[in-house]
C-alpha cells in the first residue's frame, strides 16, 4: 500500500523530533515498511525542531512539515515548550502535533493537551507494539484526517 499525496502530488511531510537513536530507527522502519512515499524527517533536539520549523540557518530551504511527531524529553529545547511555540505561531499553529513520548503521567497528558497537542501517545516498549502505533498514527493522520494546506 503507497500513502496518499496531497492534493498538489506531493508526498505526506513528516517532521519527527527525537533523541533516542533507537526509536528514530523503528519509526523510519515503521515508515517504510508501511507507506514509502511519505517523508519522515528528523531532528534531535527543541532547538533543532524550531530552527526547522522556522527555516532557519542549515534548514533555510526545509518543507514545512505536515505533521510532527514531538517527544517531550529533548535536550536543548524540551518537548512542551517546543511544543508551545508552535502553537502559539499563526502558521505553525496548524500543523498537527501528535506527543510521541515515554511518559505515561497524567501531568504531561493534561499538559500537552493545554497546550493544543493534536493527540498524545504513550510509546510501547515492544518492539512490534511501538511499529504498530508509528502505523496507526501515520494511516490516521495521513489517510483519515484532511490535513491543513502547507502555508
Amino acid at each position: 500500500m503507497t500513502s496518499p499525496l496531497r492534493a498538489d502530488g506531493t508526498p505526506i511531510e513528516v517532521l519527527l523530533v527525537e533523541d533516542d537513536p533507537g526509536d528514530v530507527l523503528m519509526t523510519q522502519e515503521a515508515f517504510e515498511e508501511h507507506k514509502v512515499r511519505n517523508r519522515l524527517n528528523v531532528v534531535s533536539d527543541g532547538a533543532e525542531a524550531l530552527a526547522y520549523l522556522r527555516r532557519e540557518g542549515q534548514y533555510a530551504d526545509a518543507t514545512r512539515p505536515d505533521l510532527i511527531l514531538l517527544d517531550l524529553n529533548l535536550p536543548k529545547r524540551d518537548g512542551r515548550e517546543v511544543l508551545e511555540e508552535i502553537k502559539k505561531d499563526d502558521e505553525l499553529g496548524r500543523i498537527p502535533v501528535v506527543v510521541l513520548t515515554t511518559s505515561a503521567a497524567d501531568e504531561d497528558i493534561l499538559r500537552s493537551y493545554q497546550l493544543h497537542a493534536n493527540a498524545y501517545v504513550t510509546k510501547p516498549v515492544d518492539f512490534e507494539r511501538f511499529i504498530t502505533v508509528i502505523r496507526q498514527i501515520d494511516e490516521f493522520f495521513v489517510s483519515v484526517v484532511k490535513l491543513p494546506p502547507r502555508a
